[in-house]
């Protein structure tokens, strides 16, 4: 067999893990024992690989060779990938830079698994995947290929990825219904999660925008230095030196980013230690997630050090170092000399003189030292890990980190340099699982394969809070860290507390892992919500669809100067970001919302907070939009009903391989409605306030308690203001304009709370029954033929225990589902509902009548009738005897009939099949 895995480290957990299944521990062996090129002596047993080893070698011989020499053509033992999503981007995919290629150890995993057609493939991995390109490696599972409903790993990707979540939730869920996918899940029972939020304060605020203003500096002089160096043409501000250029803003941006993720990681630690300290003095065992640990920093600065100032260390590390770092080496001082070349076009190359030594700009290197001396006289700021292991000291603080040497404090008040063995890590956790350590502090390099949860078997068994103070660039790797604290054996149940700011800009590093955590709850357990477990609000999520198109029209609005929080040239000057046209006009090739996130997080705090309200009610409007249009993709939603009967099941298909069904299911759903009760809206709002107006309408005499809500930015810039109507059973949002003349009206807080309450008791008194249908089983292999543009996913769950999950279908398809699959068990709606489900829908219906009717949704003089087309001009006089009117526009006769009374007119025009 063959054992393929992350890294060397955890070839004793899977020695372990093999001899607890009564094997022996030698039974395992690393490839590495074999040297590149020489056959491979074990006769029987299984080869431990990782995935570094695996996509090794040399042009003449690789370690895939040496494997595939060894297996044989006729291997069919098991080829297990443990910690398979490190083939992720096996099958590469596409960006906005172009096509990206596929990554070496997925191509590599790929091979292995064509070669070798007999071999029984296990893919295992806590994060399997958090986009559905990433799945390229599982080419074992047939999601794609000619005998499926996905011709091409393409063709899935685009349907998949068209469906939204609910379809990555629909894929893990036919894997296991065709037995090929085990989704074993811990349980999140007595798991809590706590927000740490910390509001900078005014003096942070100021030290904040002190270096996002010297930054802005640095910008200007980056800009001035590429003139004065020639790498940019003064006069005519041509490039002269494409790769330079792109090469000192790569680095500046970069830096620029790095800097600021730290600078709002230390800015955390006034709340972080209290809070660590709180939890420590109940008793409970802290750990805490990043992914910095500042040991290249250290590095850098000890290169500098004379033998002396090595002797008596007093270094003071500090996020400031990135920027100085950056200015030292980084900054473009060395001169170009300009020359033309075949095509007589100005370009330029770095000169040197005689002696072949670079020679520098005189007014670049001025400008960096003025700005080193500038930066130097700002104030120092900790890096988040040596605080706290200075703050509790290393007696209390476990450190499993990849760094090799630290900097402490010994007894004396003296820094001095320590090494770290890379043993340390494992008696470092050690420690802390016995208790003789109660805090624990982890990096990327201590977030695979390790426990350090409250191990029924460990000494150590108080409740675990762990932090996560940085969650870093990839969710799959936050997931792994949060899984550390969280397994099972254990005597309670962490607290996941993530750690976050009020910086809007912040949003940058939570919405990329909100929409990494829905994709991979989806994709790897069929239940978005178990992928994060609610931990970030799906709001933050700024990479949708809907943030995407708002961003567009944010620029748009920008060059229209329609935004209040700032104007198009100053943005430019101050994020450095190209937005124009060289002949005017907003350019076609604009920011990313990644790219734009990051040059945002650079701004001082009140202009990122000005100019994210802004943005974030233009997301709103949109967002606002597709859940009025129903086309919201939520995901997997859950509905607790009382009830629900199976009115009729029909079969839709059966899988000739695995026998597995797809079936078409109707129920009859009966739920008692859940309002919102009057003792917790008086918690929520101070009724009677400015802020809390309560209402009542005029006509229907129902209550709402009016509250502020969002406002939304129109697409043509104009600011809406809209207040939230709360009511027993519903809210929405209406604009004021819209509000002002409604038949909603300002009500007494007596008159208010007992209409409340009557309304109240009567929706909880009466229960609600609806029809739904659902497509259940194995929906992949048909997913093209079932109809619907939006895919909406349901599991309904009854007071006995019963449930249920499928693609919701709606009575509007059903005709066209029956004819699909030939069925005749299945009828379309009646022709009383037709008109109900048109004007809902917006999809013409056929009616079946004396003529071949079609029933559809018309805007005439802006409001919505139905229209019937397809009838006899000779039948008009009958048409119009049974209630129906016309209309001649633009000299042709229309049919409508009058959506007040369209139920009973198209059942009198009907003819019963």
């Amino acid at each position: 067999h063959v054992w393929i895995t992350k890294n060397e480290a955890l070839l004793e957990d899977a020695r372990r893990d093999w001899e607890a299944l009564g094997g022996l521990p030698l039974d395992l062996q690393p490839l590495s024992r074999w040297k590149l090129g020489h056959p491979v002596t074990m006769s029987e047993g299984i080869l431990f690989v990782t995935y570094p080893t695996l996509r090794s070698g040399r042009a003449e011989d690789t370690r895939l060779d040496q494997i595939l020499a060894w297996a044989g053509e006729d291997f069919d033992g098991v080829i297990a990938f443990d910690e398979a999503h490190a083939m992720a981007n096996a099958l590469g995919g596409s960006s906005t830079r172009g096509k990206v290629k596929g990554s070496e150890q997925g191509m590599a995993g790929l091979r292995l698994q064509n070669h070798l057609p007999r071999a029984r493939v296990l893919y295992a991995s806590a994060t399997g995947a958090s986009d559905i390109a990433n799945l390229g490696y599982t080419s074992r599972l047939g999601l794609w290929g000619p005998e499926t409903a996905f011709p091409t790993h393409e063709a899935f990707m685009t349907e998949i990825r068209a469906g939204g979540v609910a379809a990555m939730e629909l894929v893990a869920r036919d894997l296991k219904a065709q037995g090929l996918y085990l989704a074993r899940a811990l349980s999140f029972a007595g798991v809590e999660y706590e927000i740490l939020e910390h509001s900078l304060t005014e003096a942070q605020v100021k030290i904040y925008d002190a270096y996002a203003d010297a930054w802005a500096i640095i910008h200007r002089n980056l800009e001035a230095a590429l003139e004065a160096t020639r790498v940019v043409d003064e006069d005519s501000g041509d490039t002269l030196n494409r790769n330079a250029r792109a090469a000192a803003l790569s680095i500046f941006e970069g830096t620029k980013q790095r800097f600021f993720a730290q600078l709002l990681l230390s800015m955390k630690l006034p709340n972080l230690i209290p809070a660590m300290e709180a939890a420590l003095g109940e008793d409970h065992s802290v750990v805490v997630q990043l992914v910095s640990t500042s040991e290249a920093m250290l590095d850098r600065r000890l290169a500098d050090l004379s033998v002396e100032e090595r002797e008596a260390l007093d270094i003071d590390l500090s996020p400031r170092e990135y920027v100085i770092d950056y200015l030292t080496k980084g900054f473009p001082v060395r001169l170009m000399q300009v020359f033309a070349d075949e095509d007589g076009n100005l370009r330029s190359e770095a000169m040197s003189d005689g002696e072949g030594n670079p020679v520098f700009c005189s007014r670049a290197l001025a400008a960096r030292d003025a700005l080193i001396e500038q930066l130097c006289a700002l104030p120092p700021i900790a890096t988040a890990l040596d605080a706290i292991i200075e703050r509790f000291g290393t007696e209390a603080v476990a450190e499993v980190t990849g760094r090799t040497r630290r900097l402490i404090l010994g007894r004396d008040g003296q820094q001095r340099l320590e090494r770290r063995s890379p043993s340390a890590n494992v008696a470092e956790a050690q420690s802390f699982m016995e208790g003789t350590k109660r805090i624990l502090v982890f990096s990327d390099a201590g977030g695979t394969g390790r426990s350090y949860h409250a191990d029924l078997g460990c000494r150590n068994q108080q409740r675990r809070v762990h932090f996560l103070l940085e969650p870093g660039w990839r969710a799959d790797n936050a997931i792994q860290g949060l899984g550390r604290t969280n397994r099972t054996n254990q005597a309670s149940a962490p607290l996941f507390r993530p750690v976050t700011t009020d910086v809007k800009g912040e949003r940058r590093f939570i919405s990329t892992i909100a929409r990494r955590l829905d994709a991979l709850g989806a994709l790897t357990r069929g239940q978005r919500q178990t992928g994060g477990q609610n931990l970030f609000d799906p709001a933050d999520n700024l990479e949708s669809d809907y943030a995407r198109d708002a961003l567009s029209r944010w620029f748009q609005l920008l060059y229209e100067g329609k935004l209040e929080a700032t104007n198009f040239g100053n943005f430019v000057e101050r994020t450095g970001l190209r937005l124009e046209n060289p002949d005017g006009g907003l350019t076609d090739n604009l920011p990313t919302i990644q790219r734009w996130l990051n040059r945002i997080l650079a701004l001082p705090i009140a202009l990122q907070n000005a100019i994210f309200d802004e943005y974030l009610g233009l997301v709103e409007a949109r967002i606002e939009a597709a859940r009025e249009a129903g086309t919201l993709d939520q995901g997997l939603e859950t509905v607790s009903v009382d009830r629900f009967t199976v009115l009729a099941d029909e079969l839709l298909r059966t899988d000739p391989v695995t026998g597995a069904e797809t079936r078409l299911v109707s129920l009859e759903v009966t739920r008692h409605l859940r309002p919102l009760r009057l003792q917790r809206l008086v918690r929520m709002h101070e009724i009677g306030s400015k802020y809390a107006i309560p209402m009542r309408n005029a006509r229907s005499g129902k209550v709402a308690l009016s509250v502020p809500a969002r406002r939304l930015i129109a697409d043509d810039g104009a600011v809406i203001e809209r207040r939230r109507l709360l009511r027993p059973l519903k809210s929405a949002n209406w604009t004021l304009e819209a509000l002002g003349e409604s038949h909603w009206e300002e009500i007494g807080v007596t008159a208010f709370t007992s209409a409340w309450r009557a309304e109240e008791e009567e929706a909880a008194a009466s229960p609600m029954t609806e029809r739904v249908h659902l497509a259940t089983g194995l929906l992949l292999p048909v997913w093209k033929r079932l109809p619907g543009d939006h895919v909406r996913v349901t599991r309904l769950v009854a007071e006995d225990g019963q449930s249920i999950i499928g693609r919701g279908v709606l009575d509007i398809d059903l005709a066209a589902i029956a004819e699909t699959f030939g069925l005749s068990g299945v009828t379309g709606p009646s022709a009383e509902q037709i008109g109900d489900l048109v004007l809902a829908n917006g999809k013409p219906l056929g009616l079946a009548s004396h003529d071949p009717l079609t029933v559809k949704r018309s805007l005439v003089g802006g409001e919505q009738r139905l229209e019937l087309t397809g009838f006899s001009p000779d039948r008009l006089d009958w048409y119009k005897n049974k209630g129906c009117f016309t209309e001649i526009i633009r000299y042709r006769t229309r049919l409508f009939a009058p959506v007040s009374r369209a139920s009973e007119i198209l059942q009198s025009i009907a003819i019963e099949p």
